[in-house]
């Protein structure tokens, strides 16, 4: 029997976060990037419910690794996440797919929202391509200076997500709670976006 949806954890990173040779495991199965294939095959986790952010590993490998990105990592600032922050509203606001829980670290994002009729990795495509936009029209795109001819600018996010289906009210419960606490963990107040809204518990 096919279980119900609940809600949906969507999580990436900004460019550099999370390598697809990561030690700690990745959601990658090939490294593409020429300039990080010394640093070892992908290291795809089948297990992505889980986080891995502390699990044990090689640091060492894994800096070396970001040290041979073509670009420095991208870390955002207060004005960035905010811009960020504002444009996924805009999205699932369009899309009437209800938000519980939202975060936009330096470094990467978490969203819990409501069933949809979209796929998960389109939704985050989405999210990730208003944002771009949104940036670049303000201003704070973190390679804005880098603009082509054709006026796109090099990505400032992982191509890929992390995305975790809950399949009951006390699993989207639970999650929100982590997500709403990550800003606290990095010593950073909570965060509140007008388009958040309280969880229920009923289904979209």
């Amino acid at each position: 029997m096919r279980r119900t949806i609940h809600g949906v954890h969507l999580c990436w990173g900004t460019y550099g976060f999370w390598l697809p040779n990561d030690p700690r495991g990745s959601g990658s199965e090939t490294v593409w990037a020429d300039h990080l294939k010394p640093f070892g095959d992908a290291t795809f986790a089948a297990d992505r419910k889980r986080s891995r952010a502390k699990t044990g590993h090689d640091r060492q490998q894994r800096w070396a690794a970001k040290r041979a990105l073509m670009r420095p990592p991208v870390l955002f600032d207060g004005y960035q996440a905010k811009c960020a922050a504002l444009a996924f509203g805009e999205v699932l606001a369009e899309e009437e797919i209800p938000v519980w829980a939202c975060t936009v670290l330096p470094d990467h994002v978490h969203l819990v929202v409501g069933p949809s009729s979209i796929p998960a990795h389109m939704l985050a495509i989405k999210l990730k391509r208003q944002a771009t936009i949104a940036l670049v029209a303000a201003g704070l795109h973190p390679f804005g200076d880098e603009v082509r001819e054709n006026g796109v600018v090099p990505h400032c996010w992982q191509e890929e997500e992390w995305k975790v289906f809950e399949f009951s009210p006390d699993d989207v419960r639970r999650v929100i709670r982590y997500v709403e606490a990550n800003p606290l963990k990095e010593g950073k107040p909570r965060q509140v976006w007008p388009f958040v809204t309280e969880y229920t518990g009923d289904l979209a």
